[in-house]
């Protein structure tokens, strides 16, 4: 076993705990280049200070200022309907404080626009007396009074108007009259710039303190009023004077839309790049204030976990730094030594990745301790394949994990919701499902529930012609079992159901049986690599020889019983192996020496129970009385030796070891691993329920929906059923079922088979790269 070749994916990457000794003039470049390569995982060496406290805190609210004013701009493109460009732009580099100082805005010519702001003129009815007839004026008496009628004319959004004029109407004790029409176009609000309904609104009051009121309550509502001379040629020559000013304005404004398209359209080519920079740059001095500062030797000092084989790329990069900055001084590369446990690290490709994620979900892997993604790409879809087998099915996920498969490189840089973002993830998971499906699916012989003579003629066939087209009696067998899978004709037959419940309930039994002792060897090869000679004697044997003196004992009936055909019931085997060892089989012995055989597989049972609960605590006990035994004196503590930091010393010890803790400990290690072995194996009979399930659903839509719309000579009943097929197809079976089994088969792999080996309380290495950038980072 020690020859073999390493697996990427079988133990973490080793991991070595590095110190950085950066100049100051070459800290910026490196750390970039760091962050390039993305291989190194910067430990906070600063953690006890607030971000306001670091050294790098203005070159962080810098970027942070420049990522708000790109924001902004981003804003006004998707605004203005113009989309931003991602082609690469060949012109140079541009600097951070050169994108600060805003110079590309910066027109050759001004553009110097004048704003004027409407006055808020209440007009009166005194003009009208200048010009109006002796006539007119002795019909309308009063007019020129400063307490006459007097009004107010202006906009106000529809969905004030009711609110307005209440207010008004209380405010005035009813002195008041108030008139309103719908405005006929819609107008932009130029905060919001969505398209809101406008009312005009006249109000008709008297007195100047009824005037003050008004203006009020109008700022208050947000309403607009201008001046509405009574004289019909004011009025038209006020019209004149308003269209033209709008016709300047419209002229006015398509110019200024122009000329900001034409400079977002500029912006926008560097857009992405710009955005992209000043995240990196903001990232970098995020790292920068990680690290810390020697003031007396004017260097940044660094410290991070890296693979040890990315030693060689680390210090090139290092090295090319140094040069490209200049710096006389050259960055120190130094590997220590750390008392915490080092992050864990698998290289994934595309196809292993979603597998991966699968298994971190659960619990990151314990630095170099067994990883169980090697196993679960297989184990994975094909126990899934076995609660959802039908090839038909198979065939539609097929062809649905080879659209995303194909249109990867597209999907892969498109922003996807969060479902399609799942699919996509796991693309390559569901192609392996829908794989084992159709491989399930012919082993059961289901396509759509329909049965098919694909690898020859059935075994059985008609006693007589009496019974040609019977299925429940009559058939008899006539040549060698069916090549392949189920003969197809047991479905239909009377005996269908008892003989997929019997054949899918024990299968279910051999598979959950082979995983958990294929977790329980994974935890002998974690005992072996760690070096623990007491975790592969006093639990792996004994785990070993329990699990399978109960339930690999029924594995082993359950094969005899098919190969031999015989009717024992397994059942009355396993209860009375335990309530009467040594009482006569009868019908339900098996093989010769069943008996005596039992009785040694029941003592095993009981006797590796103590071996798993009692000698691993009293042995640790003994080790560590013997190691430390005359060296429970104390030592002098000065200013240069600490004793709780000795980590030879006797105290370090004595706290850390607790005789009753690691016993209690081992005791519900030990209940635990016991009730789960009985657990664990009922548990797997799910791959049976759901199996049965999902064939059982099938079989109903097919007969009671379309077979049943099919036998009408209706072409709209038919069409019906065809439809509704379809449906109950994609949604329920395709859908529901398939999530369904997938979290069952998640739940078979977190529970029953990593509990055996996988502690899963590592911690993942997460290196400073940007590449794992995204948007939140701004």
């Amino acid at each position: 076993m020690d020859n073999l070749p390493p697996m990427d994916l079988m133990r973490s990457e080793k991991m070595s705990f590095v110190q950085l000794i950066i100049p100051v003039e070459s800290a910026h470049r490196a750390v970039s280049y760091l962050g390039e390569l993305g291989l190194l995982q910067f430990r906070d060496l600063n953690a006890d200070k607030s971000p306001f406290q670091r050294m790098f805190v203005n070159q962080v609210k810098r970027c942070a200022e420049m990522s708000r004013k790109l924001r902004f701009f981003k804003d006004q493109i998707s605004k203005a309907g113009l989309l931003s460009s991602v082609r690469p732009v060949t012109q140079p580099d541009v600097e951070l404080e050169e994108l600060e100082a805003g110079s590309f805005l910066v027109s050759s010519g001004t553009h110097a626009v004048s704003e004027r702001e409407l006055d808020e003129n209440v007009y009166s009815n005194d003009d009208y007396v200048d010009t109006a007839s002796l006539l007119e004026q002795e019909m309308r008496p009063g007019i020129s009074g400063q307490s006459g009628l007097r009004f107010i004319s202006g906009i106000i959004s529809k969905s004030k108007v009711l609110r307005f004029e209440r207010m008004l109407f209380r405010a005035m004790r009813g002195n008041m009259l108030f008139n309103q029409a719908p405005a006929d176009e819609e107008i932009m609000d130029p905060i919001s710039s969505e398209m809101v309904e406008k009312t005009v609104f006249v109000v008709f009051f008297s007195g100047e303190q009824a005037k003050s009121k008004i203006l009020k309550i109008c700022e208050a509502f947000g309403a607009s009023f201008y001046p509405v001379p009574e004289d019909i040629t004011k009025q038209r020559q006020i019209t004149r004077e308003v269209s033209s000013r709008l016709d300047e304005l419209e002229v006015t404004l398509d110019a200024g839309i122009r000329h900001r398209n034409k400079a977002l359209a500029s912006i926008g080519v560097h857009l992405v790049k710009w955005i992209s920079m000043v995240r990196r740059e903001k990232a970098v001095y995020d790292t920068l204030s990680m690290l810390n500062f020697d003031v007396t030797k004017k260097c940044l000092v660094g410290e991070g976990w890296c693979p040890i084989f990315a030693k060689a790329q680390l210090q090139a990069a290092l090295q090319r730094a140094t040069f490209d900055s200049n710096s006389q001084v050259g960055i120190i590369y130094h590997v220590m030594d750390a008392a915490e446990s080092p992050p864990t690290y698998f290289r994934t490709n595309k196809f292993t990745n979603a597998f991966q994620e699968i298994v971190d979900a659960y619990g990151v892997a314990r630095y170099q301790e067994s990883n169980p993604s090697v196993y679960t790409v297989i184990t994975f879809p094909f126990l899934f394949a076995v609660m959802f087998g039908d090839w038909g099915h198979g065939i539609c996920l097929l062809l649905g994990a080879l659209v995303l498969i194909a249109r990867e490189s597209k999907l892969g840089t498109q922003k996807l919701g969060s479902f399609m973002e799942m699919l996509y993830g796991g693309r390559y998971v569901l192609l392996l499902m829908s794989l084992f499906s159709i491989y399930c699916g012919l082993i059961y012989n289901e396509f759509f529930s329909v049965p098919y003579h694909i690898f020859g003629l059935s075994a059985y066939k008609c006693r007589d012609t009496t019974c040609s087209e019977a299925k429940t009696t009559g058939l008899v067998k006539y040549q060698d079992p069916y090549a392949f899978g189920v003969d197809p004709s047991w479905r239909g037959s009377r005996s269908e159901l008892p003989f997929l419940n019997s054949l899918k309930m024990k299968m279910s039994i051999l598979l959950g049986v082979a995983q958990m002792n294929m977790g329980i060897i994974l935890s002998y090869f974690n005992a072996r690599f760690f070096g623990s000679s007491l975790d592969i004697r006093y639990q792996f044997v004994p785990q070993i020889i329990f699990l399978n003196s109960l339930f690999g004992y029924l594995s082993l009936l359950i094969i005899i019983k098919w190969c031999t055909g015989s009717q024992a019931d397994l059942y009355h085997v396993m209860i009375y192996m335990f309530l009467s060892p040594t009482e006569d089989l009868g019908e339900n012995q098996l093989f010769w020496g069943q008996r005596p055989l039992q009785i040694i597989l029941l003592l095993l049972a009981m006797i590796a129970v103590p071996w798993m609960l009692f000698p691993k605590p009293f042995i640790l006990k003994r080790l560590h009385t013997e190691r430390f035994q005359g060296r429970t004196y104390g030592i002098l503590a000065t200013s240069e030796t600490d004793l709780e930091v000795e980590p030879d010393s006797a105290r370090h010890y004595d706290e850390d070891f607790n005789f009753s803790e690691v016993f209690v400990h081992q005791m519900i290690h030990s209940i635990e691993f016991v009730l789960g072995a009985v657990s664990n194996t009922a548990s797997y009979l799910r791959l049976w329920a759901l199996s049965l399930a999902h064939s059982e659903l099938s079989t109903v839509f097919y007969e009671k929906v379309l077979l049943l719309a099919w036998g009408y000579d209706n072409l709209v009943i038919r069409l019906v059923g065809l439809a509704m097929f379809a449906f109950a197809t994609a949604f329920i079976l395709l859908m529901m079922e398939t999530l369904s089994a997938f979290l069952h088969a998640l739940r078979l792999h977190w529970v029953e088979f990593q509990n055996k080996f996988y502690h899963g309380d590592g911690y993942k290495f997460r290196p400073f790269s940007f590449a794992t950038l995204t948007e939140d980072e701004d």
